[in-house]
């Protein structure tokens, strides 16, 4: 589906090298570029396995690795180089840092007028916070996430995963596609986006600035309960599991009421009419949880599929691992790694008919490719590459 297209990674870390792992996995050449010294803090981030890092493997997934020393002349050089055979580049270095170097948007531009640059940043590339460092933490903070996210008498809770950072990456992706096919199928030229961690979260959440902005509301923390649905929580089985439920419809929430055996709350319109049944949510998890402590998670299930209840399990990761329905899909697939052996991943998410994506190879060592695009896409010597290694630039 991309075959042709020449993407260089030149960021670190999570949000911007998951762009170029989506378009990696739909056949776009991806050629990460490294410092020579460490390479990316990704390589060394989370689980390892025998010194080597599990997350690493998978970000990297069909990337070439080059190292390259960004903070000299001639490995600017050489990135200005490699822009000019290029068609995307992405970063997220401070952009004062990168004017300095030269390998800001109008820098690159100047060598490549076609080229796309995602730039991705914790503030954004302008206002008075585009300088300051920036974390997906501070993105699930400064977001309103973690406001909203806990227990009413918690604190602020953050996600144990990089959530600003996914949803900035896929933000992201599509961005550079829109951008590629202005370009491509309308003849427009290159152009840099401008992508931070907050303000993709922040759209996830707009549900909260419509009800500031027309009512003057600030959502309070409730736990797994939402003020727009219910039915809406986990709920705990006699076996010590875990459901979860969702009323997010009218119908959905009558159905819960027929499932469970109180029928009598269909046509009384404290429960029946949407609105009204919002005042009196407490009440309403108090009746499903009460039927639900009752069964083991299979009976429950069982009921809830029998009246097509909007209901499912609370997976931990052996669970999800282990689910029929995402076997079927083929959601992991197994890849031969040299440095680990087979590696359990997951696989491309979106699923085209006819190009599908595929994971042809997980993470590579550092510099793995150096030799290949050093000498083969930019003509340089052996002579020319030992010496580049020798000085540190490589």
């Amino acid at each position: 589906m991309l075959d042709g297209l020449r993407v260089l990674d030149l960021a670190t870390l999570a949000a911007a090298p998951l762009v170029a792992t989506y378009l990696g996995e739909f056949g776009a050449e991806v050629i990460k570029v490294e410092d020579p010294r460490n390479g990316d803090p990704i390589r060394s981030w989370g689980n390892q396995r025998d010194g080597v890092g599990l997350m690493w493997k998978s970000i990297s997934r069909n990337k070439k690795s080059i190292t390259l020393d960004l903070r000299c002349s001639d490995g600017q050089e050489l990135v200005r180089r490699l822009v000019r055979r290029a068609d995307v580049a992405i970063f997220n270095t401070r952009p004062q840092t990168l004017r300095k170097w030269g390998l800001d948007y109008q820098s690159l531009r100047a060598v490549n007028d076609r080229i796309i640059m995602l730039h991705i940043t914790g503030y954004g590339l302008t206002g008075p916070k585009s300088e300051r460092p920036g974390f997906g933490t501070l993105g699930e903070a400064m977001s309103g996430f973690a406001h909203i996210t806990g227990q009413a008498d918690g604190p602020p809770t953050l996600p144990p995963f990089m959530l600003a950072d996914g949803v900035a990456s896929l933000n992201a992706a599509y961005a550079v596609m829109m951008a590629l096919y202005h370009r491509d199928v309308h003849g427009g030229p290159g152009q840099l986006i401008d992508v931070n961690l907050v303000d993709p979260l922040a759209r996830l959440l707009e549900q909260t600035l419509l009800g500031y902005d027309q009512l003057g509301l600030v959502p309070q923390r409730s736990g797994n309960r939402w003020d727009i649905s219910a039915p809406r929580n986990t709920y705990r089985t006699a076996d010590g599991r875990w459901l979860a439920m969702s009323g997010s419809s009218p119908t959905l929430a009558l159905r819960v009421f027929r499932a469970i055996g109180r029928g009598d709350l269909v046509h009384d319109a404290d429960f029946s009419d949407p609105q009204r049944r919002l005042a009196r949510a407490r009440e309403v998890d108090a009746v499903v949880a009460d039927w639900v402590a009752g069964k083991t998670l299979s009976q429950a299930m069982q009921v809830f599929e029998a009246h097509d209840v909007a209901a499912a399990p609370v997976y931990d990761i052996a669970d999800l691992v282990g689910d029929e329905q995402l076997a079927h899909r083929g959601v992991f697939v197994s890849v031969d790694d040299a440095d680990l052996g087979p590696m359990t991943v997951q696989a491309p998410v979106p699923r085209f008919s006819s190009t599908p994506g595929t994971v042809r190879q997980l993470g590579p060592r550092l510099g793995e490719h150096n030799a290949e695009v050093y000498g083969e896409l930019l003509g340089l010597s052996h002579n020319d590459i030992d010496d580049l290694r020798a000085k540190g630039v490589l």
